[in-house]
């Protein structure tokens, strides 16, 4: 949502808009972390009270970066914000291994993303028009009121997916052999590492977006949240796709010739920014990567979590962490080395997918078939 007020923030807390998109990197890091904390306790203490605590802290960090006064405030604040809201994101894909059998994953999880996309579709369309008539502080008083009207649905019409288990213990050490023993399942560990550096394309994707279309194509704050929203149509059609071949063919096929795609169109933007490509077909290559992220992503995160059924939460937060994990590291280098063009976020994106389809094939030699029986 505040994408579109990168150079309205940057001009305020006078920095610059690679400087601001820090603030994204260190959501990222934040979403990643914070998993692999709320895992165990959605686990041990059911999938409602840690979500209360997270969104929680959700809101008061959005009050924290509306009140920043310099960028510094506002990246850690971002922090903040994620470590609060990633507790929702493990708590949904914990809850479709709860209710749904595992067959049914891949299609419950495009059906997911179909809901989750409605926000990033309108969202930097509404920050910009925000940001435009009221100021970019608006943008997070937005966030915690819609939030705040989040807990109180949760609260009254979310059922409790898993019942609370005092088994599991929550000492470090004990936590940190449950995630080893998640990760060495071979199947977890090949699918969970190639899907991320597949989604962490996204990721760049989203935090070189604005350097991309408002400073190398100099787009307006509204108008670049209509492109968004476009683009951001591509990663719900493809899911949208997936559920439709989900019916039909095997998982691990959709997301092997998904990342092939993928592989292809990352290349091709690389060239063509390269070479000096237009506005609208920077828009087409974009759509089509997206389109193959919106199919990949489903695909491997049923495929990682299909083993694991009462340690779902801590599977899913695992999952998670490595997703956001490396989508942090890839997405930090777009302010890292100071973008000021699509060519260094080019770069990025199609070495995050070819790394991806590298992992996959080197896991699938030994990986012959992907199991759907849940441990």
């Amino acid at each position: 949502m505040y994408l579109p007020a990168f150079s309205q923030i940057a001009q305020e807390l006078s920095t610059t808009p690679a400087r601001v998109s820090m603030s994204i990197s260190s959501y990222f890091i934040g979403l990643g972390a914070g998993q692999l904390f709320y895992g165990p306790m959605l686990d041990r203490f059911g999938r409602k009270p840690p979500l209360y605590i997270g969104l929680l802290l959700f809101i008061g960090a959005s009050i924290g970066c509306l009140t920043s006064k310099t960028v510094e405030v506002l990246i850690a604040f971002r922090l903040l914000q994620a470590l609060g809201g990633c507790v929702a994101q493990v708590d949904a894909i914990a809850m479709v291994r709860d209710f749904f059998p595992v067959e049914e994953s891949s299609r419950i999880i495009s059906m997911l993303i179909l809901i989750l996309g409605v926000s990033p579709l309108l969202a930097p369309t509404v920050g910009g028009i925000i940001a435009t008539t009221l100021g970019w502080k608006w943008i997070f008083l937005l966030l915690a009121m819609i939030v705040a009207a989040i807990m109180l649905v949760v609260f009254r019409y979310l059922p409790q997916g898993h019942q609370p288990d005092p088994s599991i213990s929550l000492r470090p050490r004990h936590v940190i052999a449950g995630f080893r023993a998640i990760f060495s399942n071979r199947q977890f560990r090949s699918y969970a590492l190639a899907g991320a550096f597949s989604f962490c394309s996204l990721f760049v994707y989203v935090t070189g977006s604005p350097i991309i279309f408002m400073d190398g194509f100099h787009v307006s704050a509204r108008m670049y949240g209509g492109i968004f929203a476009l683009l951001t149509a591509g990663f719900i059609g493809g899911n949208q796709v997936n559920i439709w071949l989900s019916r039909r063919h095997q998982d691990h096929k959709l997301f092997r010739i998904a990342l092939y795609c993928q592989t292809l169109v990352a290349g091709a933007f690389l060239i063509g920014v390269l070479s000096g490509c237009g506005l609208a077909a920077t828009m087409l290559l974009l759509f089509l990567f997206l389109s193959c992220v919106g199919i990949t992503y489903p695909n491997a995160a049923a495929i990682a979590m299909a083993p694991f059924s009462s340690n779902a939460g801590s599977a899913a937060a695992l999952l998670g962490a490595i997703q956001l994990g490396v989508g942090a590291a890839l997405s930090s280098g777009v302010g890292l080395l100071n973008a000021k063009n699509g060519v260094p976020i080019a770069v990025l994106m199609s070495g995050a997918t070819f790394l991806g389809l590298v992992i996959l094939l080197l896991g699938s030699t030994r990986l012959q078939r992907p199991t759907r029986l849940a441990a």
